[in-house]
């Protein structure tokens, strides 16, 4: 008899320290969960805040994309696509969403904004004066430079010297490609140029 109630005392406490071993590991694990779970949320706010930040600098690609655009009119002695371009310039600038810009960026923004409509309008009012365009052209690239320094490209860019132009006094231009298309010489001295900086 002492034989079966050692037997059935022995099986109930492995019977107890089983379901504590049971209790403890479901504990840990949703402890773990938990902590993963928070972690995951982190990394998502985390993942949130970088998207905002990245959506309203690629705000900024609708005015990169026209300043290209006019880059490359200019470089071909389009003036007519150069003032299209221009247009698209005007517009999407005081179309950016600058509500998710830090302090620094904001400031900037506002700096040039009125400047870069500026030179983009009087580049799209003059279809038919290419050295006019290539006068505003030079203040809107030295604008653009600005903001692009603290805004951040999203991918590489150039920012490229042509000695020569305006009696060698030179100019700058920004470029998405590494090849030299020289805007303010055009056709007649398309590769004329340095790559002074690259940006990323």
């Amino acid at each position: 008899m002492k034989n079966i109630c050692m037997a059935v005392a022995i099986v109930a406490a492995s019977l107890t320290a089983c379901n504590s071993d049971t209790k403890t590991s479901v504990t840990s694990r949703t402890v773990e969960q938990g902590n993963m779970m928070d972690s995951g949320m982190h990394h998502m706010n985390e993942d949130s805040t970088n998207a905002e930040g990245m959506m309203n600098n690629a705000s900024l690609n609708t005015v990169m994309n026209g300043y290209f655009q006019v880059k490359n009119a200019l470089a071909n002695d389009d003036a007519k696509a150069a003032a299209s371009a221009g247009n698209k310039v005007a517009m999407a600038i005081t179309n950016v969403d600058a509500t998710g810009f830090n302090a620094e960026e904001k400031k900037m923004y506002e700096e040039v904004k009125a400047d870069i409509k500026e030179h983009a309008e009087h580049i799209g009012s003059n279809g038919d004066k290419i050295a006019h365009q290539r006068e505003h052209f030079e203040l809107l690239s030295k604008d653009m430079y600005d903001m692009v320094k603290v805004s951040g490209t999203g991918k590489t860019m150039y920012y490229t010297h042509c000695p020569m132009y305006n009696n060698n006094k030179g100019a700058n231009w920004l470029s998405e490609v590494i090849e030299i298309r020289n805007p303010y010489l055009g056709k007649k001295m398309p590769d004329c140029g340095t790559i002074k900086e690259e940006l990323k």
